[in-house]
């Protein structure tokens, strides 16, 4: 924190009495606390604004015309699901305008537990951009899996004293915090007595266990997917965070909710976005885009993306151009389609038509053990039939919920098998933390390939390896690729390796370039559609097909999970 000015030093500036490092003339200001676009000069030094109108400077820049507004702000994303590094997330997605990410490393905490919060926390050490942390509530997320990583209210509170954690991460047990279990209840009082927010992950919940859930202190959700469950939320006085990730997407399904009286507790997040669309598509900046095209007022979406996110998390120094905040700023041509041309970030010029800028130091990376334990001679994908129905996993594109359906069997020899003819893949999930190798088979319809075998080692929350196939030896292969590179994701058929993604970081990232990430991932995304999956990016639904928290059947280690019941049923009817 050596970078950060004190008090005194503030003032002087902010005064007049010592040189500006910059002043910027000739922009239009969005002023996010009025809503106002105004024409001001603005003054930097030493990484903070000085104010507005005329200083004496060391250095003018002439914007011509051009917007300034402050550095945007993603209010809950897990950075692991970009699959590179935070040294490397940091430099793909400030160029694009994000100045300041509320991080929740619940991805590597639950295969490295409080191991994986330290080194998430070192790794965003002198980092070119702002990335805080809300520390994961639920890791594991609940009893029906098996995790490398455990982290009680014991393991948290030494977090709690970090300058980088502003919050506790989403409280997807929900059940937990209805019927007071113990952990969560500690959880809870931990951050109401360390001053932190309390996010929320409560997809559906309504009436009396909403009631029971926002009684909690639980502040905030993410998981909406309808106007109305939005709008129940905002009049319990939650806050919103309207989310546009890869897997999910709800903007355009929750803009009608974003009204004159409502705006102010809703802000953007991306939660999981795959790095093909962060370079396509954008971070922070195409949801506001987006949001802009739907009808929604510029300055209000910019409002929603910068100030509402530094109130909620109580962010005093960042969010807004104004006296004593960090000169976080995004540089633009024009309001509505918000092409971002330059990137301050504590006063320096970072990027620049979507690039680094020059003379930026390349990330230097941190080091992460090994995390994968398991013996492929314990792995069997043959599935003996104990009746003649199974309950069957419903993909459903573009959405982390599935459905149920009940199915009839396939059976050979006495074995139920897969069945392309009715888009009937098995699936199984493989424990990969602690060398017991227990694993769990199943069936799944809505993946849509036709033949070979898909494995991940991405697979939320446990981050177990999932494998989906129609062959059994396919399903093997693929298996064990991801185990040879430390972790990743692989496409097998007919006994060839069509495509592989090395994330040999926690088996969730690399340290490789995003742009070579994209390039792999999107082998691996046409090799997967090859074999007939329909699906825009078959892994991210894979990787959420093992996610216990979200309804209604999903699959881990342990067996079939019918998330409606929170409880293990058979596959077999």
């Amino acid at each position: 924190m050596d970078h950060l000015m004190g008090i005194e030093k503030k003032i002087e500036a902010a005064a007049g009495r010592q040189k500006a490092d910059i002043l910027f003339i000739n922009g239009n200001i969005i002023n996010v606390f009025t809503g106002e676009i105004l024409q001001e000069s603005v003054a930097v030094k030493d990484g903070y604004i000085c104010g507005f109108g005329d200083y004496e400077n060391r250095e003018v820049v002439d914007l011509k015309g051009d917007y300034m507004a402050p550095g945007f702000m993603d209010s809950h994303v897990h950075i692991e699901s970009s699959m590179v590094t935070p040294e490397v997330f940091a430099r793909s997605v400030l160029p694009r305008g994000t100045t300041t990410v509320v991080a929740d490393p619940h991805e590597i905490a639950n295969v490295l537990g409080a191991e994986g919060l330290t080194y998430m926390m070192q790794a965003t050490e002198n980092q070119p951009m702002n990335i805080l942390f809300a520390l994961p509530s639920c890791v594991p997320a609940t009893d029906m899996e098996t995790s490398g990583g455990r982290l009680e209210a014991p393991d948290l509170n030494p977090f709690f004293s970090n300058p980088l954690a502003c919050a506790l991460a989403e409280m997807m047990n929900y059940p937990g915090v209805i019927f007071k279990d113990p952990g969560v209840m500690a959880k809870l009082k931990m951050a109401q007595h360390a001053g932190k927010p309390v996010d929320g992950h409560a997809p559906g919940l309504t009436g009396k266990e909403l009631n029971a859930y926002v009684a909690a202190g639980i502040q905030s959700d993410h998981e909406c997917t309808t106007c109305e469950e939005a709008l129940e939320k905002l009049r319990q006085g939650m806050h919103i965070m309207v989310r546009e990730g890869t897997c999910a997407r709800n903007l355009e399904a929750l803009i009608p909710a974003i009204t004159d009286h409502t705006w102010p507790r809703m802000m953007w997040c991306t939660d999981d976005r795959h790095p093909g669309d962060i370079l396509a598509q954008g971070h922070v900046d195409y949801i506001i885009r987006k949001a802009i095209s739907l009808g929604l007022d510029p300055v209000r979406a910019i409002q929603m993306g910068t100030i509402n996110c530094a109130r909620y998390f109580g962010i005093k120094d960042a969010g807004a151009i104004a006296p004593g905040r960090r000169a976080d700023l995004v540089i633009f041509r024009d309001l509505k389609k918000l092409i971002i041309k330059k990137v301050y970030a504590r006063g320096v010029l970072m990027a620049e038509q979507g690039a680094m800028a020059p003379g930026i130091a390349p990330p230097r990376p941190s080091s992460c053990p090994a995390t994968i334990n398991m013996d492929m001679g314990a792995i069997d994908f043959s599935i003996p039939v104990k009746g003649s129905r199974v309950r069957v996993i419903k993909a459903i594109a573009h959405q982390v919920v599935t459905d149920i359906e009940i199915m009839d069997i396939l059976e050979e020899q006495g074995f139920a098998m897969a069945d392309p003819s009715r888009d009937m893949a098995k699936i199984a999930v493989i424990e990969r933390h602690t060398g017991n190798t227990g694993m769990a088979r199943g069936f799944v319809t809505g993946m849509g390939i036709l033949t070979g075998a898909l494995a991940s080692s991405v697979a939320h929350d446990s981050h177990n390896i999932i494998v989906v196939g129609m062959d059994d030896k396919d399903m093997m292969q693929a298996v064990n690729e991801v185990v040879t590179m430390g972790g990743g994701l692989s496409v097998v058929n007919a006994g060839r390796t069509l495509a592989t993604v090395p994330l040999p970081v926690a088996g969730l990232m690399s340290q490789a370039p995003m742009d070579r990430v994209h390039r792999e991932m999107q082998m691996a995304i046409e090799a997967a559609q090859a074999l007939g999956s329909p699906l825009d990016d078959p892994f991210m639904t894979l990787g959420f097909l093992a996610l216990p928290v979200i309804p209604r059947l999903k699959i881990t280690d342990k067996g079939l999970v019918d998330v409606d019941k929170f409880k293990l049923v058979k596959l077999f009817v």
